[in-house]
């Protein structure tokens, strides 16, 4: 697996991201920051378009996303023996697929990344070796295509545009510390990412003569197992 120069910019703007955080939690001498590395695999899907498309006289109307390997840091700062303010950032490497009815092609490769602010629960206390850990965050999740795939692409075809959506994370796992200063975390999250919303019918006041449209969210989810490294720093 090729990490690309965009990858690379975008660690490097995360890490910058990590660094403000500490900076301002460095006024507490007594402080705690946790910053990881981790890797993984994530199970993904994706939507169904609210009307059909034709491509090569076939007819398509999911839009998916296929599974694949994931690359992630995180950094943390501790608000007090069991909370901690995380920052998470992951990069999934996987493809964009279209299907139904038509059988399932290739459409482009894609990359999504996801930018999360995280709080934390941590049980036991801070000493201890072993620690379960609790989160649940917000932010937005990128989704990055290549370019068409050779053998759908059709001639002057344009460039698959990136978009960047809403997005929440939740998970848990277990931290492993053989050392004070350096640990093993294992995690499992989800993130269900807002596409668009289509209308799913009425509803009338059955007082006032008003009718309001329903509409029915449609969310790209991942579902990620990952494992990696921890480094702890400050604290007494």
């Amino acid at each position: 697996m090729r990490i690309s120069s965009e990858l690379a910019s975008n660690v490097a703007g995360t890490l910058t991201v990590m660094a403000c955080a500490m900076a301002l939690a460095a006024p507490a001498l007594a402080q705690q920051v946790e910053v990881g590395v981790e890797a993984g695999y994530s199970l993904s899907e994706g939507i169904t378009a609210s009307t059909s498309r034709v491509i090569q006289g076939q007819v398509y109307q999911d839009l998916d996303v296929k599974s694949g390997p994931t690359f992630g840091i995180n950094a943390g700062v501790y608000i007090g023996p069991k909370y901690e303010v995380e920052f998470l950032y992951h990069r999934q490497f996987g493809e964009f697929e279209i299907s139904d009815p038509a059988p399932t092609k290739k459409l482009a490769n894609l990359n999504v990344d996801s930018y999360h602010w995280n709080l934390v629960y941590n049980t036991g206390e801070p000493d201890t070796r072993m620690r379960g850990f609790f989160f649940g965050g917000l932010g937005m999740s990128r989704f990055l295509p290549g370019d068409y795939d050779p053998q759908i692409n059709p001639l002057n075809a344009s460039k698959i545009e990136p978009a960047t959506k809403f997005s929440s994370t939740w998970g848990g796992g277990v931290k492993f510390y053989p050392s004070p200063k350096v640990g093993v975390r294992g995690t499992l999250l989800w993130t269900p990412t807002y596409i668009k919303s289509d209308a799913g019918g009425l509803w009338c006041d059955p007082f006032y003569p008003t009718c309001w449209v329903l509409s029915n969210p449609d969310y790209a989810n991942q579902f990620e197992l990952s494992g990696g490294v921890t480094f702890r720093f400050g604290g007494r």
